[in-house]
């Protein structure tokens, strides 16, 4: 394996392979084991290298943590060259197929060319006997924008009904680093999901929890305090002002299938939403959404406060305990109501797009920072997206839909044939991060894409890590990838504190599931059957 050592002033840096040892004085400087020369006689291949993950022929940014990769040919010696037209190239020479870039020269490599291309230019030797080959470049763009510097998401093994581990994890993207938010473990193994940021900061977040011992209450980390609200929320949205979040109450149920590539299914038997007033610490329902025959769910605020936009779909079914037997015919439109925050009223309910127009269920919006695109996953019937391979992410242009009044959707050529789901956008509206099961069908893996201007979404690439076969190991699954701009400061064992302390903030239900009485609060349930990642 190629590994890059640190020498210091007045230490040793020993290069492997018979080399020798490098004595470095009075400077700091990086030196490879092994000896990095260029290949001077080679047989050209004709085609690019087959590698892993697959990094090519797609958008980077150009502050992400190296792209390391192994290279999937035969061989008993590689050299990978890593260039572009300005700077000096990194070049890697090893025994092993995985290649593995140095964070420093990599991250000056991408600065200086900020906006070009980058190339890995591939060097296999298959045996002592044989003359190197030299496979056709890697090539890959740089864009000029920055991603933000964090990624949240959750890990959990992919249970279905039962989990022990499971935590919120931040992911600083320019490198390798991944640190805990908060762990289930802090909390006699409850459940720990739907964590929600405003504005893309880790100032204002919340984070639902279901615990056996503890409760479902919902933890809001606001300034860097921590506070515990005695109430149940399911998916959430902050409204950009920071001071109002609307939030689902779901009756979820799983159901197993038989026989099928996915044997999991996640229904809601009843659903509503409602909103969590943070200045006043009181929860107001929404009048125009108190509705007995509708299930409403995953509510997002467009940038300007001014639109609350939810999915919804009719309830037909008499029994809110029983799994409807005509479960597979439900499906949700996609709708949006004004709201003026000053006067906190609320407007008339409009179509975005309905299931009869797209025939397949609408879920998950999500507004981009400048108000333009809407994106959403789309898939054959349900509520839970994840769990349907046929999954997929849909694009809506709202500036389009203003001049001609019609909403117009598109299919983004970025799909699969397995599961994409759980999107968000960074602050500059230029990266998209989602969930998707492509590498395996099986474990859902976080994705990173660039969208231009124009709506124009190139090829995902997966996550970077360090090791370029992580993702063929890992049993963890990785869901609601969500971009932060900064860090979230506060320690996981403060809000481990604050779930397991008595003090909590009040929050009585103006309604309940079936019926708008006042000061009651809706069934809970179980703390595994409110689980929804």
């Amino acid at each position: 394996m190629a590994r890059w050592s640190r020498g210091l002033t007045g230490k040793v840096a020993v290069m492997a392979g018979g080399t020798g040892a490098l004595l470095v004085c009075g400077l700091a400087l990086w030196t490879l084991r092994g000896p990095a020369v260029p290949p001077e006689e080679y047989v050209a291949v004709g085609r690019p290298a087959r590698i892993y993950p697959d990094y090519q022929d797609t958008v980077i940014p150009p502050n992400i943590a190296p792209l390391n990769v192994r290279i999937e040919e035969q061989g008993y010696r590689y050299f990978v060259r890593v260039c572009a037209d300005h700077g000096k190239p990194i070049e890697l020479s090893s025994r092993s197929p995985d290649i593995t870039i140095p964070e420093a020269p990599w991250h000056r490599l991408l600065a200086e060319n900020r906006g070009g291309n980058l190339r890995y230019e591939v060097f296999v030797r298959p045996d002592d006997d044989a003359p190197w080959r030299r496979f056709d470049d890697v090539r890959n763009s740089i864009a000029k924008e920055d991603i933000d510097s964090f990624l949240v998401y959750r890990r959990i093994r992919p249970a279905h009904s039962t989990w022990r581990e499971m935590g919120i994890y931040q992911r600083q993207l320019r490198s390798f680093n991944e640190r805990v938010v908060l762990e289930n473990g802090c909390f006699k193994n409850g459940c720990v999901n739907c964590h929600t940021f405003c504005n893309n900061s880790s100032d204002r977040m919340l984070v639902g929890i279901r615990s056996r011992v503890h409760g479902t209450p919902e933890l809001l980390v606001h300034d860097g305090e921590a506070h515990k609200i005695g109430a149940t929320f399911g998916y959430t949205a902050w409204h950009p002002s920071g001071t109002l979040a609307a939030f689902s109450v779901n009756k979820v149920r799983q159901v197993f299938h038989a026989a099928a590539n996915e044997v999991r299914d996640v229904l809601d038997l009843d659903s509503l939403i409602a909103c969590y007033d943070v200045n006043g610490q009181a929860i107001r329902a929404v009048p125009p959404l108190m509705k007995k025959d509708r299930l409403e769910t995953y509510p997002t605020w467009s940038p300007d406060g001014r639109w609350l936009y939810f999915c919804t779909a009719p309830i037909t079914w008499e029994d809110r305990n029983s799994i409807p037997e005509r479960f597979n015919e439900i499906r949700y439109d996609l709708m949006r109501i004004s709201y003026d925050i000053e006067s906190k009223t609320w407007g008339q309910v409009e179509a975005v797009l309905t299931a009869e127009q797209t025939g397949r269920s609408i879920l998950l919006p999500r507004v981009s920072p400048d108000g333009r695109w809407l994106l959403v996953t789309m898939c054959d019937y349900g509520c839970f997206p994840v769990y349907r391979p046929s999954s997929d992410l849909y694009l809506i242009d709202l500036k389009q839909a203003r001049e001609t009044g019609r909403y117009e959707y598109r299919r983004l050529d970025i799909n699969s044939d397995a599961s994409e789901s759980w999107h968000s956008f960074s602050s500059n509206g230029r990266w998209i991060a989602f969930s998707s099961k492509r590498l395996s069908h099986t474990f859902t893996r976080v994705f990173l894409a660039y969208m231009d201007k124009q709506g124009v979404v190139r090829k995902p690439f997966v996550l970077p890590q360090k090791d370029p076969g992580h993702y063929e190991s890992t049993l963890w699954t990785y869901s609601l990838p969500e971009f932060v701009t900064e860090p979230i400061r506060t320690k996981g064992e403060a809000l481990a504190r604050v779930i397991r302390g008595e003090e909590q903030i009040s929050a009585k239900m103006p309604i309940t599931m079936a019926t708008p009485k006042a000061d009651a609060a809706p069934q809970a349930g179980e703390p595994w059957q409110r689980s929804h990642q």
